[in-house]
């Protein structure tokens, strides 16, 4: 009873920003709710490009639709209010649903970009401020200081949409008024991500920003001609380079649009379907918890925009799992405190980082997640591998057959909730842009849900079979007519999910998608504005070239030294930094000049990457670790080393990609063709091989525990593999060859007296 109990309690709590899950009890939580909704509704119509203002019948567009549907609901209010009923609910949404469309319907042709950024802030510090107030604030003036820094915070984003084109006009001359609003904006973003998700972030952005104001002082190369505040203020709070610079943009667009999709699918049952595989699958196999462990999270990373989160929904099952058939808590943390952040190098998603990276270095998505695939396969093979070794030399056996799922019968009930990622893999690689494929997949996943809902209001079989096939074919000419099909085949299936039974059910838990999405975009919105400082510091003063000269000198005297440079400065400055942000800094400081030095461009960006990800299992911060922790009830400093060895093989890929890019998909010099292949599967096994003696020297097991000479020469040959220079591959080879030779002869040696036994 206590470890349900504890597993319940760990469960409300959100690792990310430490507040519980939810939008808290009473009128006030519901009216931020509601604001949760609207900010989702902002952002979808933003996303998708709906033209509010276009003509769909003569003289008649959906401005002035919306505003008739807003009329006839304001008229039922007040009707329901006369006739005694409760209306609260229904007013607590029609305010901030009626003023988003407000918000919405200004622009003709759409809203443009920089307003889109402005909002999308205001917003996320609207929702965090509420958020505060409900969760974090003890006494009535906390809260009252909470809703005051929200609601500035969309005053700010409101300014912009208010004096747009009056600061177009005016950019680069800032008058009193947007002076006040420009220190606002950071004060007010600063304040919340401190109380949000902790000092990390805003001490490395203030770092920044004091560099701004003050590096005049500083002796060269480090030194500026300095700059004034009111230079500072605008640069950084109007405009495109700081607080609304291009990690903005994303965060606005793409990344919002697919936290969507993910909280979609996890509505519609996506998690359990993953793991009903997984159990199937592995979960009879020796340490058969862990695989499924592994193997979930590997799933849960082609949806998830977050690995904290993915530890926290997978592991709320896994971990304890584990525990039960043997393994131990720290390893059990440690094993799905891995497992969860790899989730974030998995295609297509990839944490988000992906979209991110192909803006800012130019180059299509779909050659990001080209060169994420091997890797990230790679990765998760390496933890499976360590969880066998460990279960073989624990003794640990998998789980009895009675308990598991078939896999295929599982997949077989709700493979069609496969569909709308399928629809966005194939729409990616097919070249077209994320966000569309995004919205694509966003309202398939919809048009599934609210099918499924009035599919079960039909009596006959054959209707249903009807129903389905109909409902499909409509939706697939979204590629003839666009994506304004499947939102018309949505705005049908909601009306009729009105008229079936569990249709309004079905409704509402689309509904609480919309405001679930909107509270899970806190940490990577928040974190994406305030990183924008660091993004603005570069473009003004100048450091990131400074910064890269230092390491290109560093460099051409050895470029395996810049590298490891480059590793822990990644390392460093992703402890207690999300991801994203921590992304957006190194690849600033540190990826150009890896380039510079023959690293090629996108393998560059991924090395700096992958070891971002590694610090949230990188004692002592760990954010994935200590998310863990909770759950496995052990320390979250034994969760995260164990986690650190579980992924230390994983630790060499990206050196190896440096040195031959073949390893990421990238072409390489003087090979193509069949020889190019021949190379790619050539580093693929050498890196299989290298990565599973790295595990057998790590573990200290194979068909039996390693002799201490044993795990000493398959350490040795990993590293010699690793190398990348001349002769190493032969001597690790040679020296695999015999350690592996060995150990065989040693087990079939210790296996002949049993077997006459």
């Amino acid at each position: 009873m206590a470890e349900t109990a504890g597993r319940e309690a760990a469960a409300t709590v959100n690792a990310e920003h430490g507040m519980p899950e939810g939008f808290g009890a009473g009128a006030t939580a519901r009216i931020l709710f509601w604001i949760a909704v609207a900010f989702s509704f902002f952002q979808i119509v933003t996303a998708f490009g709906i033209p509010l203002d276009r003509d769909f019948l003569p003289g008649v567009d959906l401005i002035v639709v919306t505003g008739a549907v807003f009329a006839l609901w304001a008229v039922k209010i007040a009707v329901d209010a006369a006739r005694g009923r409760p209306v609260a609910e229904a007013l607590y949404a029609f305010v901030p649903l009626a003023l988003t469309m407000v918000l919405l319907s200004r622009f003709g042709g759409g809203v443009p970009s920089q307003i889109v950024r402005t909002i999308h802030v205001g917003f996320l510090c609207l929702v965090a401020g509420g958020l505060l107030a409900m969760h974090r604030s003890q006494t009535p003036w906390g809260r009252a200081i909470a809703w005051a820094l929200g609601i500035g915070g969309f005053l700010v984003g409101l300014y912009h949409w208010v004096f747009y084109f009056d600061l177009v006009v005016r950019a680069g001359e800032l008058i009193p008024s947007d002076f006040v609003v420009g220190i606002a904006a950071i004060v007010i973003l600063f304040v919340l991500v401190w109380r949000v998700m902790g000092p990390a972030l805003p001490i490395v952005a203030g770092i920044f920003l004091a560099y701004c104001l003050f590096g005049n002082y500083l002796p060269a190369p480090f030194d500026h001609r300095g700059y004034t505040l009111e230079q500072v203020v605008e640069h950084m709070s109007f405009g495109t380079e700081g607080l609304y610079a291009v990690p903005t943009a994303v965060s606005a667009t793409y990344i919002f649009l697919f936290i969507l999709f993910g909280s979609f699918l996890e509505r519609a049952g996506m998690i359990q379907l993953f793991t009903d595989v997984a159990m199937g699958l592995f979960g009879g196999a020796r340490g058969g918890p862990a695989k499924v462990s592994v193997f979930s999270s590997a799933l849960m990373g082609t949806i998830s925009g977050s690995g904290v989160a993915n530890v926290v929904s997978t592991g709320q099952f896994t971990i304890p799992l584990m525990k039960r058939f043997g393994y131990r808590s720290a390893f059990a943390g440690g094993v799905e405190a891995t497992a969860s952040m790899g989730g974030q190098i998995m295609p297509p998603v990839m944490g988000a980082v992906a979209f991110i990276m192909a803006e800012t270095i130019g180059v299509p998505y779909a050659e990001v997640v080209q060169a994420a695939v091997v890797p990230a396969v790679l990765y998760f093979a390496s933890a499976f591998w360590a969880v066998h070794l460990e279960a073989g030399r624990c003794g640990l056996t998998g789980m009895p057959k009675a308990e598991l799922p078939n896999a295929f019968k599982a997949f077989t009930s709700k493979w069609y909730l496969v569909l709308p990622l399928a629809v966005l893999v194939y729409l990616l690689f097919a070249g077209y842009t994320p966000l569309f494929s995004g919205s694509v997949g966003l309202a398939l996943t919809v048009v599934l849900i609210l099918g499924a809902a009035v599919a079960a209001g039909l009596v006959h079989e054959v209707v249903r079979v009807v129903f389905w096939v109909g409902l499909g074919l409509l939706a697939a000419t979204f590629l003839i007519w666009g994506v304004l099909v499947i939102l018309g085949l949505v705005a049908v299936l909601v009306v009729a999910s009105l008229f079936v039974r569990g249709g309004v059910e079905t409704l509402a838990a689309c509904r609480d998608a919309l405001a679930e999405g909107a509270r899970q975009a806190l940490p990577v919105g928040l974190a994406c504005a305030v990183v924008g400082i660091v993004i603005g510091t570069m473009t003004l003063t100048g450091i990131g070239t400074i910064f890269g000269n230092w390491v290109v000198s560093i460099g051409k005297g050895s470029l395996a030294l810049s590298l490891v440079l480059t590793m822990f400065v990644s390392l460093l400055l992703g402890m207690g930094i999300p991801t994203i942000p921590n992304y957006i800094i190194t690849s600033s400081l540190a990826a150009p000049a890896l380039l510079e030095l023959g690293v090629p461009l996108i393998v560059s960006h991924m090395f700096v990457f992958y070891f971002g990800i590694m610090a949230d299992l990188t004692p002592p911060v760990a954010l994935a670790a200590f998310a863990a922790a909770p759950i496995a009830k052990d320390n979250g400093f034994r969760i995260g080393f164990q986690a650190l060895r579980i992924a230390l093989p994983g630790f060499v890929i990206p050196y190896m990609a440096v040195y031959d890019p073949a390893l990421m998909l990238q072409p390489v010099a003087g090979l193509s063709g069949a020889a190019y292949w021949l190379d790619v599967s050539y580093m693929i096994f050498k890196t299989g091989l290298a990565i599973g003696l790295w595990g057998i020297a790590s573990i200290g097991y194979l068909w039996l525990p390693l002799q201490t000479w044993e795990r000493v020469v398959a350490t040795i040959a990993a590293l010699s593999l690793f190398a990348a220079l001349s002769m190493t591959d032969e001597i690790g080879f040679a020296l695999a060859a015999v350690v592996l030779g060995w150990h065989w002869w040693r087990t079939r040696r210790g296996a002949r007296p049993a077997s006459a036994a």
